[in-house]
This record gives structure tokens, C-alpha cells and sequence, in this order.
């Protein structure tokens, strides 16, 4: 599969000359150039064939023949770049996709919101406490959560600092790839510690003695080992919200005729950054990875066609995921028009359900929480409405974490909102938990397989 070359009106820096939305505003211009300059000059994240193998592989995903995982914090922080955390991330996307690999009989993309999601959008460019109004809090990538002027002011070196986190955690993810974490013959040794008290428990090792014996039984029979069971690649996502960030990683690559964004492999658009004369959609229009954009209740059939003649105007495959957050009360009467009006463009894209976004509510006491009756609804709704209509959906995007916190509720042990102060960490928006996000997994096998 080869993309077509980059538009000729285009460059990196082509969305300088458009709107540009959610971009944090650096009182020192001086610093912020030096540092974009420095990291122009420093090795990329990615290279570019890791980019081109994820295109193969949503364009197999786009035929049926494949299911996109996607999952990971709402936002990053620093002070998570630390191996335990990064291994635990890992743990609960690799079980996730067992079950999912299982219930599907097909192979599993895995896709990580992880290495680059430092950054967040924000409904407000202001905050104000008692009287006092600083800058929002825009992620670690851009200034700090607490509330001075010092810690909220837009700081560019924080920059450097998550493009080495970004590094270090990549890095980490590889080798524990390449030495053999991911092999599906040991799933054992992806157990977190609580799972010993999850009502899950049996039906998650079952299924884990299933596939072991499965495994074991081909290659006994073939004399082959399976390769692909030892080692389960993993890709990295992240929202291209901070456009000098993705502008300083994006490197032409002579030998393809293409520009590529090398901070990640797969980077997306936020539903608020998705105008389409806008500095977010030309930046992405350009580069050659596989582009995910959030679609959202408010966008209408014109605006869903535009981004899809926009970003893919060669109908390559593999190039455009289109990732709905319609919320449990609205997919009903919003998703099936868009599936229609992106059916007639003749672009193909693979549908991808996020049903935590458009199911965000505020407790009594004012805490961010999903339900999880509501995050399921969505998504039976979703693989229904695709199947009545003769698409498909081929991917799941989740906010989840590999801790036992207390962010969202409901789901097998029946957490309350009375629960949520027990351990809730995130400081934007609420995650599945380990026990959550495994039935999350469970339940979308099951669904898909009915569909």
C-alpha cells in the first residue's frame, strides 16, 4: 500500500495561516523558537515504517479482517513516566485484547493513548478561584496544575520535557515488547495484583487456559511456533492539539516523497479543533500517518463529508479513522445520517466507537464520572446501528488506566458515586479501571460476535 505524495500547497508550517484553536499563548517567543528548533534536530519518537505497517493494518481493519483497540489516560503526566505505571498501562491493553482476540477470531491493533498525551483542550482559556483568574491548565506540555501565576504561566521548555518522556516511554514499551512481555503463550504474567478479588477472575483465567491450549495445540500439531502470539506490537496515539509540538516532528522522509508526524504513529483531532478551514485539519492534511478525528453530536453531514475529502482526497485505505462520541442519549439520531454521508463520499474510513466522552456527567459534589450502564449502551447501539446499515465498526476507543481507582462508576462490583472519593487521581476526566475496562472488553466481544 503506497500513500500519495504530500499535497504540493502544503508544509509543516502551513497552519500557521489559518485559525488555530486550544494553542497556548508564550509570553517569551524567543525561548519557544529555540526550543522548537532544538527539538526539529533531535531523533524522532517513531520512524516511519512503524507508521506505514499501522496503515496496512487499519486498512485490513477497514476489509473486517482486523479490530482497533485504543486506550489510555485521558491525559498524561509527567510524574507517570515511571516503569511500573507504564507496565500496568501495558497489562490491561494486552488482557484487553486476549478477550477481544478470543471473542473475535481475528488479530487485535493495539494502540496506546500513551507517549505524547500531555496536552488537553480546555472550554476555557481562564480559570478563576476566589477572585483570582489565571491561565487554564493545559496539560504538562504546556504549564503546571497548580494555581499561581508561576505554575499556570505556558512554559515552552516543558516541550523538551514531554518530547523525553514521550521518548523514555516508547522506549520502555519496545523493550518490554521485544523481550517477550506480550507473549500470549505466558498471558499469566500479565495479572495485576487486584484481580484475585475481581468477580471477573474465573471467567478472565478460562478464558486465558483456552488460548494457552489453543496455542499449544497448533504448534504441537504444526512443529511451528506462531510468531505473532510471542510478540504483540504496540502503537502510540496522541491528540495533535499543540501544533508547534507535532510541527518540530514532522520530518520528509526522501526515499517515500512524504511528509510524516514522527511524534506518533497515530495522531487524532479533537471534535473542538475540527473546522475545516482550520490550522489542525491542515496540519494533518499533509502528513502521511493515519489520522484519527473525534466526531461528535454537533457535526452534521456536510462537515463529516468535508473532513473526509479533506484529509483522505486520494480515498487511500488505512489513512482516515473516524472516532464517534455521540453519548448513550444521542447516537440513536445522530450516528446513523453520518455513516450514510461518509458512505456516499466513496472515502473509506474505519469506524471507531469512544463511548466516554459523550457520557461525561458532574456527581452531587461536583466530581467528573461516566456511567457504566451508559458506556455499554453506547456501544450496543453502536455495533447495532452499523450492522443495520451494512458497515462496520472496527475499533474501540477507551479512557481506561491499569490502577484501581474510583473514577467511574458502576460495572461488576457496582461502584456508587459514594465510592469515587476512595481513589479518584485524574485531574480532567474519568477513567475505567482495571476490573472496568476488562468487562468493557468482555462485553464488546460478546456484542460484536451478535452483530
Amino acid at each position: 500500500m503506497a500513500a500519495n505524495p504530500t499535497p504540493r500547497d502544503w508544509s509543516p508550517t502551513s497552519w500557521t495561516a489559518h485559525p488555530a484553536e486550544q494553542q497556548p499563548v508564550y509570553r517569551d517567543r524567543a525561548a519557544l523558537e529555540r526550543v522548537v528548533a532544538e527539538m526539529s534536530r533531535l531523533p524522532p519518537t517513531v520512524v516511519s515504517w512503524e507508521v506505514d505497517d499501522l496503515r496496512r493494518q487499519i486498512a485490513d481493519a477497514q476489509q473486517g479482517r482486523r479490530f482497533l483497540l485504543q486506550g489510555g489516560d485521558c491525559a498524561e503526566a509527567f510524574a507517570d513516566c515511571e516503569s511500573g505505571q507504564i507496565a500496568r498501562k501495558l497489562k490491561i491493553l494486552l488482557q484487553m485484547s486476549l478477550v477481544l482476540l478470543h471473542g473475535l477470531k481475528k488479530p487485535v491493533i493495539r494502540v496506546g493513548r500513551f507517549a505524547g498525551q500531555y496536552a488537553k483542550p480546555r472550554s476555557a482559556d481562564t480559570e478563576t478561584r476566589n477572585g483570582v483568574t489565571l491561565p487554564s491548565y493545559r496539560g504538562d506540555l504546556v504549564n503546571r496544575p497548580g494555581f499561581t501565576a508561576a505554575e499556570r504561566e505556558p512554559d515552552p521548555e516543558l516541550l523538551l520535557r514531554g518530547y523525553e518522556r514521550a521518548a523514555l516511554t516508547l522506549n520502555f514499551v519496545r523493550a518490554l515488547v521485544d523481550g517477550g512481555f506480550a507473549d500470549l503463550h505466558h498471558p499469566e504474567y500479565w495479572d495485576l495484583g487486584f484481580v484475585h478479588h475481581s468477580p471477573l477472575r474465573d471467567q478472565y483465567r478460562q478464558l486465558v487456559a483456552s488460548i494457552s491450549d489453543s496455542l499449544d495445540f497448533y504448534e504441537a500439531m504444526s512443529g511451528n511456533r506462531i510468531h505473532e502470539a510471542s510478540r504483540a506490537p504496540f502503537y502510540a496515539s496522541h491528540e495533535a492539539l499543540h501544533l508547534l509540538y507535532e510541527q518540530a516532528q514532522s520530518r520528509y522522509i526522501e526515499r517515500r516523497r512524504r511528509w510524516y508526524n514522527l511524534s506518533t504513529h497515530l495522531p487524532w483531532i479533537g471534535m473542538r479543533t475540527a473546522q475545516l478551514d482550520g490550522a489542525h485539519v491542515e496540519y494533518c492534511r499533509g502528513i502521511s500517518n493515519p489520522v484519527g478525528v473525534k466526531i461528535g453530536p454537533s457535526m452534521g453531514a456536510d462537515w463529516v463529508q468535508g473532513l473526509c475529502e479533506v484529509l483522505n482526497p486520494g480515498r487511500e485505505p488505512g489513512r482516515l479513522v473516524l472516532i464517534h462520541r455521540m453519548g448513550a442519549a444521542q447516537i440513536e439520531s445522530r450516528l446513523p445520517p453520518l455513516i450514510e454521508a461518509v458512505r456516499a463520499t466513496g472515502v473509506p474510513v474505519l469506524w471507531v466507537c469512544d463511548p466516554m466522552h459523550g457520557n461525561t456527567e458532574s456527581t452531587p459534589s461536583g466530581l467528573k464520572t461516566r456511567r457504566f450502564d451508559n458506556i455499554v449502551t453506547e456501544l450496543e447501539q453502536s455495533f447495532r446501528i452499523h450492522a443495520a446499515l451494512g458497515s462496520y465498526l472496527g475499533g474501540v476507543h477507551f479512557e481506561l488506566t491499569g490502577e484501581d481507582v474510583t473514577e467511574c462508576t458502576g460495572g461488576a462490583r457496582g461502584l456508587a458515586d459514594a465510592d469515587l472519593a476512595r481513589d479518584y487521581r485524574s485531574q480532567v476526566d474519568p477513567r475505567l479501571n482495571y476490573e472496568q475496562a476488562l468487562e468493557l472488553a468482555m462485553r464488546v466481544a460478546a456484542v460484536a460476535r451478535s452483530a
